[in-house]
């Protein structure tokens, strides 16, 4: 995975050792997500599928995309498709993405870059891989999170905030057998450059075999584990988990994680994500995310209507100095 890392870990701030009255959270439940395809015929694996709501508040939606190796001609993106009422995450980690919207907002992203998009009180949005991709083929894999938004926020302006992977806070273990790149909010004092409405957590591990990870993690949060390559273990009872499997935690101060000594993969390499709940009604029909069904109705008027703007007919200049995309 060519996620952003370093040639040594060992010159990495390295996580506190934990003392032995830590309370370490126990996991309450492990699924499997389901395949399918997303857009115009991309696989994904539904990672948040059978986890009720209560459990991932204040996420509410989670696609692991990929990992396929595209053959020239087959990479594939979504159409134009509207939101409204949260905020996507996406985190790429192997291949390319350009993202453009009705606002003129978008860009490019690569190898461990996270697209954060704000999509508050509506826009049209369309994710593609570029045409060189399209022509040469390659592999394709990320990750795209949909991160609610808290009532008064829902109807803000949509805004955008292109991560590069170079700007992720980088730390070990105290042993050097992991690395982690904190995306968002803050991990033993490392904080993240994502900038978020509701406090939150993520960040992607890697696990070499046979490392243990114990990462201190706020009491208020939930705690979830998404797999995306390899296989171990989770909690103190060491549940097994593996590639596609979610776990989800209980209450408590810390995270403890094993990679298997045995690997089917380079590495265990998880997708971390934790939250304070927002605690608010949630009614959500497809790419809107509101408080009650009369403002999802009100958002498939205002989309019907065009209110949620249109379609470019021409080129829409990118807002990070990239330039213009057909």
């Amino acid at each position: 995975m060519p996620a952003i890392t370093v040639d040594d870990v060992l010159v990495l701030p390295r996580l506190p050792k934990l003392g032995e009255a830590t309370e370490y959270r126990s996991v309450t439940r492990v699924t499997t997500a389901p395949s399918g395809y997303e857009g115009e015929g991309f696989p994904v694996r539904r990672a948040f599928a059978g986890v009720p709501m209560t459990e991932l508040d204040p996420f509410i939606h989670l696609d692991q995309m990929g990992e396929v190796d595209y053959a020239p001609g087959e990479p594939r993106g979504t159409s134009w498709h509207p939101h409204r009422g949260f905020e996507t995450v996406t985190y790429m980690i192997d291949g390319i993405m350009d993202h453009q919207d009705s606002t003129g907002g978008g860009g490019t992203i690569t190898d461990g870059d996270t697209q954060w998009m704000t999509a508050g009180s509506g826009l049209l949005h369309i994710e593609a891989p570029p045409e060189h991709l399209v022509m040469s083929g390659g592999l394709f894999h990320g990750l795209q999170l949909w991160v609610n938004l808290p009532r008064v926020a829902k109807m803000s302006p949509p805004r955008y905030q292109d991560i590069r992977g170079r700007e992720s806070a980088l730390l070990t273990t105290p042993d050097g057998g992991g690395l982690i790149r904190v995306i968002a909010g803050e991990v033993a004092g490392h904080r993240g450059p994502g900038s978020t409405h509701t406090p939150i957590t993520i960040a992607h591990v890697t696990l070499q075999p046979g490392a243990e990870l114990s990462l201190p993690w706020r009491s208020d949060f939930n705690a979830l584990v998404y797999v995306l390559a390899g296989r171990g273990t989770v909690g103190t009872d060491r549940r097994p988990i593996h590639l596609g499997q979610l776990a989800v935690h209980g209450p408590g101060e810390a995270l403890r994680i094993t990679a298997d000594r045995t690997q089917n993969a380079p590495a265990l390499e998880l997708y971390l994500m934790g939250g304070q709940p927002i605690r608010e009604p949630v009614a959500h029909y497809g790419p809107f995310v509101m408080n009650t069904r009369a403002e999802l109705i009100q958002a498939v008027e205002d989309f019907q209507a065009g209110r949620l703007g249109v379609i470019p007919t021409g080129r829409v200049p990118h807002s990070d100095g990239q330039g213009d995309r057909p």
